[in-house]
């Protein structure tokens, strides 16, 4: 079975400007983001959530997001990291497991968040994560997101302050990186990013500043988010709406991919 390497993956995180990851939400948005360039795919649990038919939050049954994973793996030759919520469980041991079932895809990476939850709950999961990565002989690159911005956990001048102390605990209980949604200032995302062992990421927002300047400010890895499905559900809503009510049929076929790019893909 190929592996694509835990260690490539870590030394993606290490170059001169941030790696971009495009989240991919089953195999062939997977091998079509690999076909255009991307050095590693991670998935959107949103997106994954949606295209098989349930709402994001902690809804996604985790037997169904193997499946998809190995699925994922299959066609692609790149490594794959999987955005897991918040683990589809309170029960650290739990975690660990599903986890463990993921590494067993190939799986080289997780995002796990806090959201509202206990943030110490949360380094309990990232500690039997991390042992259960240990077991496995998997160097597991362990993303922790935290949603103090996102879910405005409190107030905006202790915002940074905030995220610096749950840092500081997951990097204690074993994560690689700290990715703060919603953060987009640039002296906030310096301030984190000089403030934390834990290599940051921040994804697509409203106000973020050019990639190149994220690098200097210290951001090593960029993430697209639910920002494609979401995309893409918009324009699939307008070529649907104009097939189901209008006569015309040319933005339909003007805008399609070619059959044969897209088979010859697989």
């Amino acid at each position: 079975m190929k592996t694509p390497s835990a260690s490539l993956f870590h030394t993606l995180h290490q170059q001169d400007i941030p790696l971009k990851l495009p989240n991919a939400w089953d195999a062939g948005s997977a091998r079509h983001i690999e076909s255009l360039g991307a050095a590693a795919i991670a998935t959107t649990s949103a997106g994954v959530a949606w295209s098989l038919g349930y709402r994001d939050g902690n809804h996604l049954p985790a037997e169904e997001y193997v499946a998809r994973a190995a699925s994922i793996f299959r066609v692609i030759s790149v490594p794959l990291s999987v955005d897991i919520e918040g683990g589809y469980s309170e029960d650290p041991a739990t975690v660990a497991l599903t986890v463990s079932r993921f590494m067993d895809t190939g799986v080289v990476g997780i995002n796990i968040e806090d959201g509202a939850g206990d943030p110490q709950l949360l380094c309990r999961k990232i500690e039997a994560i991390r042992a259960a990565s240990i077991r496995h002989g998997v160097d597991l690159y362990i993303n922790v997101r935290t949603d103090v911005y996102a879910r405005n956990l409190v107030p905006a001048a202790e915002k940074v302050a905030e995220v610096l102390t749950r840092a500081r605990a997951y990097s204690e209980a074993g994560a690689n990186g700290i990715f703060v949604l919603g953060l987009a200032e640039s002296n906030e995302i310096r301030a984190i990013a000089d403030g934390t062992h834990l290599l940051l990421n921040v994804a697509v927002w409203p106000g973020l500043p050019p990639v190149t300047e994220l690098a200097g400010l210290g951001v090593r890895r960029l993430s697209a988010g639910s920002w494609l499905p979401q995309t893409l559900w918009a324009h699939n809503a307008q070529l649907v709406s104009g097939f189901l009510q209008q006569d015309e049929m040319t933005s339909m076929l003007e805008k399609a991919a070619p059959y044969s790019e897209i088979n010859t893909m697989f």
